[in-house]
């Protein structure tokens, strides 16, 4: 059965899109991946979209949703907020309790700029994140009891480099 994530940010437009996205690509039948936002933007950022297609990314269905979608559905084994914002605000108590955990991540959409250099934001962003799911991916992940996973997400947060 596939590892099955949920990642959070605030508007589900950008970050938490870009990691919904790879995680489903990167990780074939082993892991599965939704998004959703504290307090969604209802609309995915076009960039977002642009760096998914770059890296082979199915983009179809991704839309910016609330998290309370996921709060009473089938439970999740990991959440994991991608912003400062959502890590600060009370979540929702999930279904199951999944391992939580927190990878700050710089929000690209915050990048001032011409459109170049917003999408190179973007672009790291993704390797930042696409880098972390290779890490996961090298888990024994049939092998984890709900603690040891958050303490070896939370590792692969701790050790990662920025420019990943």
């Amino acid at each position: 059965m596939p590892l099955r994530l949920l990642f959070l940010c605030t508007h589900n437009s950008a970050r938490s899109i870009v990691a919904e996205g790879l995680a489903n690509r990167l990780g074939d039948d082993r892991l599965r991946a939704f998004s959703a936002g504290s307090h969604p933007s209802g609309r995915v950022h076009p960039l977002a979209l642009e760096v998914l297609r770059e890296r082979g990314c199915a983009t179809d269905g991704l839309h910016s949703k609330s998290w309370d979608v996921y709060a009473g559905a089938e439970p999740m084994d990991a959440v994991i907020t991608v912003c400062d914002t959502t890590a600060g605000e009370i979540c929702p108590l999930w279904p199951g309790a999944p391992a939580q955990v927190h990878w700050d991540l710089p929000d690209p959409s915050g990048v001032r700029g011409d459109d170049r250099e917003r999408l190179v934001a973007f672009r790291h962003t993704a390797g930042y994140l696409a880098a972390r799911l290779q890490r996961v991916l090298s888990l024994p992940l049939d092998d984890f009891d709900i603690a040891t996973l958050e303490s070896e997400l939370q590792c692969i947060h701790d050790t990662a480099v920025r420019g990943e």
